[in-house]
């Protein structure tokens, strides 16, 4: 044992008064533990064995953490990851232990990849079973709802222990899925991101993220518009670039990165932007975002903090409140996490403890130089975000951890608007925001030797200033106050040391100044507590409690109470003895100088006191027991009282005080226990009952203080090191190791008087209880109640002592050969058997008081409530109450992520954090309670709680159902002795029962199938008899449906039971390699033979039996469906619960066969909809498996691929296109084809084994009769019925929901399986019915031949050539009849329908319907809307076929381009859709061959050639009106086609996968000439769509290359003689800009040019052109595109100084238009700092004003900018009036107040 090295323990189990025998105990229950885990699994039973002690597992961690060696980690963590991945484990199970394998994976650090190497594959098939599952469309399988999310942290838990080979195989499986058009890039780029391993040591690299990451790395950077696969890839960087800081080199990638994070925002730019609606859905995760960028700073040179400063410079004015939109909360996302991410790196770097993994390189480390940039480039929005309406809480965050990193930069600004905040009265929002920032900051104000000492000068000031804020008439403001005075006295002692200095001659300047600051912290307190006093005086009750009082209201001011005594606590805590003795005497007169009401003030004065007396309990008992009691002897001794209903008001206040201040250590309290007996015994028996109550409470408070285990104090220092100098104390962090916790623990003497209490006022009760059941002295209902009460309470208050309900236990719950006992944790109390054990004689005493009052009286409900809470305090509480603790630890948590230091880590909490945090270490062993044993008290109690819940009264029932839901999760197995009596009372046979009883039963069912026992609802037996009863209690005498309440509560059941129903396991086996982790973790053979085999006899008999009682359930609810007299809603709920139990794994009795398919022409609309979906699950049960053959693609192309990576259209996947002059015709042909029905195969490369069906089935090879199974029959029988198909078709050919109706999947799955199962043995019954539904126009026939048709198509796949030609030769007339039908209504049907018959096909195989789709789309008969539709359906076809059909895509655009000059809007808006997708295919991916689909470019210049007529033209007006389409010169052929050329380029942008720039420019020159220059409705279409394109255009992603010629296309506009045109080139140029920044900046010779184009238009003689490029550098300037150097500052400065002649008539415009040019580039500058004030600005403002007397437009532009200007520097205008001299303020107050300002 000397050995023993435990991989980390919880530390504060060590601090615990009773942790000497902890060690033993823990070990004791590892190694029960370890012996039975594996004895479960040696023995192959799952359940209850192995699940039963995997949670017990559970509940070890939570005790004691990894208290074991590095061998059994490793052990518990194969023998799960082999059961987790056991391939027939029941859903459920695989869930829980996947999550405790996650929980034992979580510290990475404790195992490195020598000691543990799981395997990938595993994993991946059960992530494939899951979450691609094949069957659960069907509703073959359920799985929990939050599985997805478990077995994603269990794969990120697992993959740092892949071995090395893993990154190889894995590309290997996924690379054949990486084709960009499939829906398999998403699946490919998923599983990359979840399963790649990118911890690895550097000797590794190589093999691991080398190489994948160019490859990966060069596909993100080329493709474009944000697909749905995106965001995984930049989670792999993310995750990569953080794991390996300092491996990988960025620095190429980096302005791409960030042009590209800044564009995932959205954020809008310029007037009139469009955004492109995809970009809305598929953005990145800010989180990996954070890290991506955290991992990017440092380096040599810094150039991720570069982009990053220059990131935040372009949104900082987002972040200004009165800015929000869509955006908003993303960018606030960004603000919070990004400090915390480089906290956690910089955590890492320097403080964390040295682990096997690979630490960051010296030289790649942040230095504090890095930081302080760091911190400056986000200080400035997360001050701004302060005051934000939403996202203060954000900033808040994100402050805190700034101040982390370089206090000095972040808390001074804070402080400053703290300070600002406290003076100004009219914004309490300003208060409330700046103190709630600095609770988070106050660590690092107050650190000793920090990096900011000035910090702690600011203590005092900051205390004094908040407290006007403790103020009645604002409950906000009040909380905050409290939170900040308790947090700052918490990190500061209030100790006065101004003597100190004569002391101690060593102390600094800052010192010396503290301590003569501290002499006012005894003013502080004072002032302190009077404003409290105040706000008690203000809400006494006669004040606040009106009538209106709301429930938020009431809420607040129980929330300002507990701020109250827990602050007034806190500073009293903190406190020196001086100090709080002339606080304690303060508290003590205002106590006693007057009497208060109890209900509101009083109880707040008490809980003052109670916080005073806590700190030093002797000062305080000695001031207010003898006073209490004095007073209240005084009144008592007086006889009259005894009996008066009403008391005096002195009396109960001060027995109210008493109860509060009693609340302290024991052992203070013992010299004053006869005082405390007398007044109890004169108390109690009071008759009222105000009186009794608060002497109850006395009563329970003084047993406690004396019976339980807890801290005496919570200081912050523990009588530290500094006693004598309290100031060097400020801050510290308390230490684990050396706390000196002093513990209250009960002693011999205070156990004495506590069972003295209890035979002297317990004891009495329960004998005057018996006598009043036995009818001795009976008493009334008021005395019963006082009686219970005195019981409650002597209970809740020595709980701790009494030893649980003990006796034996129920036998045969479950079988098993495993032992399934309790654990018996140690809570530090000695139970004495000699003493009277009370707790037992309470249950006793009150069983038989609920039997009398449920007999005689049972309206009496008050003592029944009593009775059910105190039962429920016999079964559960030990001390505390479970809702205490949560609520407790809820708090703890805040309070400790608002004053921890991520940074240092290791534990570096303050001391009363850590206090706190063994106390509820301590209340957490006391609440352990999970997989106690049911015993029979329990029974018997439970029992009685049922009884209860089946009463007569609803309040009485649902209280005793919540206790008795509570009771069944929490000893094991009792549901199977409960559930079978709640069923008995819904049974039809139990006819004595009544409405009430029948309620409660099923208010019972609802809540037992509800979290804590939801074991139940997976248990075969409880399932089994739970789901015929619920059916049949419809047959039950007390059932009516009249009520609407029961028929809705059986709904609640239902789906209840609907939503967490998740497939129950029926085959439990063990894997060997499973048993044999489990015999090297037992280590000692505790397992013998006879016990193996007699374990695996018992799990082959068990999965057996299972089968059986599935197939019983089945049977029993047919046989409850057979009841004719089974009301209409039992009969649906039946049918409901049926379809749960399709299964994939067992097939369907052949009686629910039936069932279902006669299901299928019921009545009812539901019961038919559940039949659908249940019979396509059949047919997929019932699939017969086909023959697939491998083949290798080399051998059928004739080419090898080549080395190295060659994506695309190629030699070797040649064979895979369709080829018109090679279709499979005939038989011979047919049979000879290779088909590849996956579209994703050979685009990228081929999978590793390539399996294909085999050649098409003979002719005659359908299932014959004699061969079919029971079920398969009974289908085969009813579809070759004609009355059968003829109603079924008539069902199915009705409307459900006018309008809403659409194809239905199921329907489709549901014939799909039928022609797939049975050939086309029924296609002769189903055709002629078909052929009048396609003839027929109405929506719903239509709707259902698109279904069959499609079920059809895809059915067929299979099918051998003769019945498929047969089946294209009835099908093409069939298309073509109801494609002349087709209407508004059904175009979107048969769009479904081509594509779902499509999918997933080779093309090949459906060359007929191609073809047959081809003919001629757009033939003009039947109108512009049926050529429409025909489109829309050929799209829908060729879509799903993607890459592999370039011949049709040319032979479509071949067949489109001459009838591009559509009339028709709609056709035109098709077409430019279609057009996308036929140029979909055409990408510029890397390694990526030219395709063989149409290109673009081609395509382009054959457009513009078209359009030569309107290039060469001034203005375009569109003269082409819809009528006199008989025009044919080429001007107005060039305007139509131009129109469908736009509506090409809208429909693409957005949509295609990379764009094709050089192309777009060449259309450019056009589109500026159309578009308007203002928004306008009534423009006509082509203006609006150019103005949209142009929008759309501009905010595409630029590489370095096309930077060059957009620019160049740009400059030419801007020559252009129309103005409209050089406007819009402003427009465009805001918007590229800021959607490409980084690359634009990256390239310095650009940026001059930009700088160039935008001077050069703002010196433009148009009027409006001049404004917007004066808008157009003010936004550059603001995003800091290019610096306002000096010489930008003069050039301006002399356009604005441009003489102008005297004379007044003739103006020289140049002049003029030189002068307005500067002055619009002065106030550029101006507008381009709105929030703050740069040091060059206040000179321009006064340049700027000299204009004011200018000839117009000059004046104008000048008194927008001071207005601006004064509208956007209003708000802080305090701060920013420091930057003006005096002079200029002078000149600044003169002209925003001037009246030219109003002129």
């Amino acid at each position: 044992m000397a050995a023993f090295v435990p991989q980390k323990e919880i530390v504060y189990n060590g601090l615990l008064p009773y942790s000497d025998r902890l060690d033993r105990e823990a070990t004791e229950l590892l190694a029960e533990i370890k012996a039975n885990l594996s004895r479960a699994v040696l023995l192959r039973e799952l359940w209850p064995g192995a699940a039963f002690w995997a949670r017990k597992l559970l509940t070890f961690l939570k005790l004691y953490g990894r208290r074991f060696t590095k061998e059994d980690h490793v052990l518990f963590i194969k023998l799960l990851y082999e059961l987790v991945t056991l391939p027939e484990l029941e859903p459920h199970m695989m869930q829980s232990f996947a999550r405790l394998l996650v929980l034992l994976l979580k510290k990475k650090e404790l195992l490195s990849r020598d000691d543990l190497q799981l395997p990938w594959r595993p994993l991946h098939e059960l992530h494939e079973r899951v979450v691609y599952s094949k069957t659960e469309h069907l509703g073959l399988v359920w799985f929990p709802t939050s599985v997805d999310h478990v077995l994603k942290a269990l794969i990120r838990s697992c993959r740092l222990y892949f071995p090395a080979s893993s990154t190889w195989e894995m590309l290997a499986e996924w690379r054949p899925l990486l084709c960009v058009f499939d829906v398999a890039m998403q699946k490919a780029v998923g599983y990359m991101e979840l399963f790649l391993p990118t911890v690895v040591p550097p000797e590794e690299h190589g093999r691991g993220f080398q190489l994948w990451f160019d490859e990966l790395m060069n596909l993100w950077m080329s493709v474009q518009n944000q697909p749905s696969w995106e965001g995984h890839l930049v989670n792999l960087f993310a995750r990569l670039a953080n794991d390996n800081i300092g491996f990988v080199d960025w620095t190429p990638y980096i302005p791409i990165i960030f042009t590209r994070i800044l564009r995932s925002f959205n954020l809008p730019v310029g007037v009139s932007q469009m955004v492109a609606p995809r970009y809305l859905t598929n953005s990145y995760d800010i989180g990996n975002l954070g890290l991506w960028i955290a991992a990017l700073l440092g380096g040599p040179g810094n150039p991720g903090q570069k982009e990053l400063t220059c990131l935040f410079n372009s949104i900082a004015s987002f972040y200004h409140p009165s800015n929000h939109g869509r955006w908003q909360s993303r960018l606030m996302r960004l603000l919070q996490r990004l400090p915390a991410c480089v906290v956690s790196r910089v955590h890492r770097e320097r403080h964390a403890a040295p682990s096997w993994i690979t630490p960051v390189p010296e030289c790649c480390r942040l230095t504090d130089a890095d930081l302080k940039e760091f911190t400056h480039s986000l200080s400035g929005a997360a001050l701004l975000a302060m005051f934000s309406k939403t996202g203060s809480t954000d900033a808040a965050y994100a402050l805190q951890n700034l101040a982390l990193l370089s206090p000095e930069l972040a808390l001074p600004p804070v402080l400053e608007k703290t300070y600002a905040a406290m003076e100004t009265l009219t914004e309490p929002h300003a208060l409330t925001a700046t103190l709630g920032c600095l609770v988070g900051m106050a660590r690092g104000l107050v650190a000793p030797g920090g990096r900011y000492p000035e910090g702690r000068a600011h203590v005092l000031p900051l205390l004094m200033g908040s407290l006007p804020g403790v103020d009645p008439n604002d409950f906000g403001k009040c909380m905050i106050t409290f939170q900040f005075i308790a947090t700052l006295t918490t990190l500061a002692p209030l100790v006065d040391c101004s003597s100190a200095a004569s002391r101690h001659s060593d102390l600094t300047e800052t010192e010396r100044d503290l301590c003569s600051a501290s002499a006012e912290f005894e003013d502080f307190v004072l002032q302190f507590l009077d404003r409290c006093f105040a706000l008690i005086d203000s809400s006494a009750l006669e004040q606040t409690r009106g009538e209106t009082e709301t429930d938020a209201q009431a809420q607040l001011e129980s929330l300002v109470e507990l701020g109250l005594s827990s602050t007034v606590s806190t500073v009293l805590t903190q406190c020196s003895i001086e100090i709080y003795e002339v606080a304690l005497q303060k508290v003590y007169n205002f106590a006693t100088s007057s009497v208060f009401e109890t209900c509101v003030s009083g109880r707040m004065v008490a809980d003052m006191c109670r916080a005073a007396a806590k700190c030093h309990p002797e000062e305080s008992l000695r001031l207010f027991v003898p006073h209490c009691c004095s007073i209240i002897f005084h009144i008592t001794d007086n006889e009259e009282l005894q009996g008066g209903d009403e008391l005096d008001q002195e009396l109960l206040w001060n027995l109210q005080l008493l109860s509060e201040v009693t609340r302290v250590d024991g052992e203070r309290l013992l010299r004053y226990r006869r005082d405390l007996e007398r007044v109890l015994s004169a108390c109690l028996r009071l008759r009222c009952k105000r009186a009794y109550a608060l002497a109850c409470r006395l009563l329970e408070h003084t047993l406690r203080s004396v019976s339980l285990i807890f801290p005496t104090e919570l200081r912050g220092a523990a009588g530290g090191s500094h006693a004598d100098l309290p100031i060097r104390d400020w801050g510290r962090a308390g230490d684990v190791a050396a706390l000196g916790v002093c513990w209250h623990v009960p002693g011999v003497e205070e156990v004495d008087f506590v069972f003295q209490l209890l035979s002297r006022l317990l004891h009495p009760e329960l004998e005057r209880i018996k006598d009043h059941v036995s009818g001795d002295r009976p008493m009334s209902r008021e005395e019963l109640l006082q009686s219970l009460a005195i019981v409650h309470h002597c209970l809740l208050g020595a709980g701790s002592l009494l030893p649980p309900l003990g006796g034996p236990h129920v036998p045969d719950l479950v079988s098993s050969m495993v032992n399934l006992g309790e654990i018996k944790l140690y809570n530090g109390i000695e139970y004495d058997d000699t003493r009277e054990n009370y707790r037992e004689s309470i249950c006793q005493t009150m069983r038989l008081l609920l039997h009398h009052i449920l007999e005689d009286s049972e309206d009496d409900t008050k003592s029944l409530f009593g009775i059910i809470k105190i039962i429920s305090d016999l079964l559960f509480f030990r001390g505390t109450h479970k809702k205490e603790f949560d609520s407790r630890w809820k708090s703890f948590s805040r309070v400790k992520k608002s004053m921890e230091n991520r940074l240092h880590g290791k534990k570096q909490h303050i001391r009363a954090l850590l206090i706190d945090r063994v106390l509820l270490q301590h209340e957490m062993r006391k609440l352990v309670v999970e997989g106690s044993e049911y015993k029979v008290v329990h029974q018997e109690l439970l029992c009685d709680l049922l009884l209860l819940s089946t009463s007569t009264y609803s309040q009485v029932r649902s209280r005793a159902q919540n206790v008795l839901t509570a009771a069944v999760g929490t000893y094991s197995f009792s549901y199977r002795d409960i559930i079978p009596r709640v069923l008995q009372l819904l049974s039809p046979q139990h006819t004595t029962g009544s409405q009430q009883q029948f309620k409660g039963a099923l208010y019972c069912l609802l809540s037992l199938h509800s979290a804590p026992c939801q074991a139940s609802m997976r248990d075969w037996d409880c399932v089994g008899a739970v789901w015929p009863a619920l059916v049949r209690c419809g047959l039950s005498p007390s059932m009516t449906l009249e009520t609407p309440f029961i028929g809705g509560l059986l709904d609640d059941i239902t789906d209840r039971i609907h939503r967490q129903h998740d497939t129950i396991g029926i085959h439990f086996t063990v894997s060997e390699t499973c048993a044999e982790v489990a015999r090297q973790l037992a280590r000692t053979e505790n397992v013998t033979l006879e016990e193996l085999e007699e374990g695996l006899r018992r799990q082959k008999i068990r999965n057996v039996v299972n089968a059986r009682k599935y197939e019983k359930l089945v049977n029993d609810l047919l046989d409850c469906l057979e009841d004719r007299d089974l009301p209409w809603k039992f009969e649906h709920m039946a049918t409901d619960l049926l379809s749960l139990l399709l299964r994939d794994d067992h097939p369907l009795p052949p009686d629910a066969v039936l069932y279902f398919t006669q299901g299928l022409v019921h009545d009812s609309i539901s019961i038919r909809k559940v039949s659908i979906s249940a019979v396509a699950g059949i047919l997929k049960q019932l699939k017969r498996p086909s023959l697939k053959v491998a083949v290798k693609p080399s051998d059928i192309s004739g080419t090898e691929d080549a080395e190295g990576w060659r994506v695309g259209d190629r030699e070797a996947n040649r064979w895979l296109q369709y080829d018109s002059r090679d279709l499979p015709l005939s038989r011979e042909q047919w049979d000879s084809g290779r088909y590849v029905e996956k579209t994703h195969w050979g685009y990228c490369s081929w999978p590793r084994e390539m399996m294909i069906y085999a050649a098409s089935r003979k002719p005659n090879d359908d299932p014959l009769r004699e061969e079919m199974s029971e079920g398969e029959k009974i289908i085969f029988e009813y579809f070759s019925d004609v009355e059968f198909i003829e109603q079924f078709v008539a069902f199915l050919s009705l409307e459900e929901q006018k309008g809403s109706d659409s194809f239905n999947p199921r329907r489709f799955c549901l014939f799909k399986g039928l022609f797939r199962n049975y050939g086309d043995a029924f296609l002769p019954l189903l055709w002629p019915r078909l052929q009048q539904l396609a003839a027929d126009p109405h929506e719903s026939s239509q709707r259902c031949v698109c279904e069959v048709t499609a079920g059809l198509i895809r059915g067929s796949k299979l099918w051998s050539f003769d019945k498929v030609e047969r089946l294209w030769r009835l099908l093409c007339p069939l298309i073509r009849t109801a494609l002349a039908n087709i209407t508004v209504e059904t175009y979107t049907d048969w769009g479904t329908c081509i594509a779902t018959a499509c999918e997933g096909r080779d093309p090949r195989k459906l060359h007929w319907l191609f073809e047959l789709l081809m003919e001629s789309p757009l033939s003009g008969e039947g109108g512009s809307f049926r050529d429409a539709s025909l489109l829309y359906v050929l799209q829908g076809g060729l879509v799903q076929q993607q890459w592999r059909v370039s011949e049709l895509l040319h032979r479509l655009l071949a067949y489109l381009e001459p009838k591009l000059t559509q009339v028709y809007k709609n056709v035109r808006e098709r077409i430019g859709s279609v057009l996308t997708y036929i140029f979909m295919i055409d990408v510029a991916l890397p390694h990526t061959q030219p395709t063989s689909s149409p290109h673009v470019a081609e395509f382009v210049t054959r457009v513009l050639e078209r359009l030569r007529p309107l290039t060469s033209e001034p203005e375009i007006h569109n003269h082409v009106h819809e009528e006199d389409a008989q025009e044919t010169d080429e001007r107005t052929q060039a305007v139509k086609l131009l129109k469908t050329v736009l509506k090409w380029l809208m429909a693409s942008a957005g949509r295609t996968f990379t764009t094709p720039v050089q192309q777009q420019l060449q259309l450019l020159p056009l589109l500026f000439k159309i578009a308007p220059v203002e928004i306008d409705e009534s423009y006509d279409e082509m203006k609006q769509d150019a103005r949209t394109c142009l929008s759309l255009m501009s905010q595409g992603l630029l590489y370095p290359e096309h930077i060059p010629p957009v620019l160049a296309a740009l400059e030419e506009m801007a020559g252009s003689r129309w103005w409209h045109a050089r406007f819009s080139v402003l427009t465009y140029l805001q918007i590229m800009v800021f959607y490409n920044l980084f690359t634009l900046l990256s390239a310095p010779a650009e940026v001059l040019r930009i700088r160039k184009l935008v001077m050069q238009l703002l010196l433009d003689e148009q009027l409006e052109v001049r404004d917007m490029a004066g808008t157009t550098l003010s936004g550059l300037l603001q995003c800091h595109f290019f610096p306002l150097d000096c010489s930008l500052q003069t050039q301006l400065q002399t356009l604005s100084q441009t003489p102008l002649p005297k004379a007044r008539g003739e103006l020289a415009s140049t002049d003029l238009v030189r002068r307005h040019a500067g002055v619009l580039g002065l106030s550029a500058c101006i507008l381009s700092s709105p929030y703050d004030v740069p040091d060059w600005l206040p000179q321009i403002l006064m340049d700027l004003s000299d204009h004011l007397n200018d000839p117009q437009p000059v004046e104008m532009t000048v008194k927008k900018t001071l207005s601006e200007f004064r509208r956007t520097h209003h708000d802080n205008w305090q701060e920013h009036r420091q930057c003006f001299t005096d002079d200029q303020l002078l000149v600044l107050t003169d002209l925003l107040v001037s009246p030219c300002y109003y002129a």
